[in-house]
């Protein structure tokens, strides 16, 4: 992997740069009319959110950053303007919407404006695919690119305070006003490699699992101390987990305030079928309780009558750990191999699926696609042949 510095126009950096300190703020409806004629001469623009997500299921959105590297706009969600332009937008096929570690961004825009920025390239996967860190936030990006520092101070602020200090606008800005420059390096360095074809394809592949999946609808498989339960009980945690999610949903608040995680494990580890059985619990306040009990009672009543049962997720045997080490050395060294770091080609999960899977071709979906080739027919092989 190459180390020369990237070439970066100071001149275009400095436009960039100053393009942050006077962003155009569209509170109205002509203001957004006249900023999305702009945005339709753009074949590329950075988009950003800023969302505040403290007491409440879905994200609430405080600003929209969007930059084409010259121009900064702030889209005000709480002024006068209807978000039809932003919407728009996200959907036009004609313009590459340039987002940086955008998983929450999506799902804050398609709960928003009821679509995903498509096309969409992801310059955190970028960076990664040159040899950075899977998770290397922007701000690290940009000095890393641009040797440019950019202040991360003001990240938790309240996005939903009017009027927004302008500190904080300068901020937003920033955070989208090199994000053009960033990536015109990299897609120049990823085309010198012939890996473009594989972020597209990664950026493609989160889309379509942020369109796929419900939120939350598989959150109770991470709950801590699930691997002590049996199967009635893990079927009784799916449940009471659904409840939860449905609710929190329907009011709009966290998961933990309708119920927490280690009140979720406990009334389902103990098979709590009578609301005294709930008044014992630690950390369930009497209000859910004269609340909800009740429901949560009958609940895991008609759980454990159904008979149903889940399987707990698969424990390795000590040969199949010796078998997972080895799938892990298959993958560092082909990390090595083309310079990246490991968890680009594999994370865990997706080695203990293959481990646990008996079909002797089958891969997991995030090993197909460029990781077959570079990785996943080594992993199949390693499989088939270990003894």
């Amino acid at each position: 992997m190459s180390t020369e510095p990237f070439p970066v126009d100071r001149k275009q950096l400095e436009a960039a740069l100053t393009a942050a300190e006077r962003p155009i703020i569209l509170t109205g409806a002509a203001q957004l009319a006249r900023a999305e004629k702009a945005w339709r001469r753009a074949s590329l623009l950075a988009v950003d959110t800023e969302f505040v997500r403290e007491r409440t299921y879905y994200a609430d959105l405080g600003l929209v950053q969007i930059s084409d590297g010259q121009t900064v706009w702030l889209i005000d969600p709480l002024g006068d303007g209807e978000l039809a332009p932003l919407r728009r937008l996200l959907a036009d096929q004609n313009i590459t919407k340039l987002l940086h570690s955008p998983s929450e961004d999506l799902e804050v825009l398609q709960h928003v404006t009821g679509e995903l920025p498509v096309p969409m390239v992801d310059s955190q996967l970028a960076c990664s695919l040159l040899g950075q860190p899977l998770q290397l936030g922007y701000h690290k990006a940009a000095e890393w690119l641009l040797n440019v520092p950019i202040d991360k101070d003001l990240t938790r602020s309240n996005w939903l305070a009017r009027p927004l200090r302008p500190e904080l606008l300068r901020y937003a800005a920033l955070d989208v006003c090199v994000l053009p420059m960033m990536w015109d390096l990299l897609r120049g360095r990823l085309e010198q490699l012939g890996r473009l074809s594989w972020l597209q394809e990664d950026c493609q592949r989160a889309v379509d699992a942020a369109r796929a999946t419900t939120p939350g609808a598989e959150r109770w498989r991470r709950i801590k101390g699930i691997g002590r339960l049996g199967g009635s009980e893990l079927a009784v945690l799916q449940a009471l987990a659904a409840w939860r999610e449905e609710e929190a949903e329907r009011r709009n608040r966290p998961r933990g305030f309708i119920l927490s995680d280690p009140v979720l494990l406990a009334i389902a580890g103990e098979r709590i079928t009578s609301t005294s059985g709930l008044a014992a619990l630690d950390g369930l306040h009497p209000r859910v309780r004269q609340r909800h009990g009740q429901q949560l009672v009958r609940l895991v009543e008609s759980t454990l009558a159904s008979g149903r049962q889940l399987s707990a997720p698969p424990q390795a045997d000590p040969r199949e750990r010796a078998l997972l080490k080895e799938l892990r050395s298959v993958v560092a060294a082909a990390a090595e191999r083309l310079e990246l770091d490991p968890t680009v080609l594999a994370a865990k999960r997706d080695l203990e699926a293959l481990l646990f899977h008996r079909d002797p071709d089958w891969l997991p979906e995030r090993l197909r696609g460029w990781r077959r080739a570079e990785v996943g027919e080594a992993l199949l092989a390693h499989k088939a042949g270990f003894s």
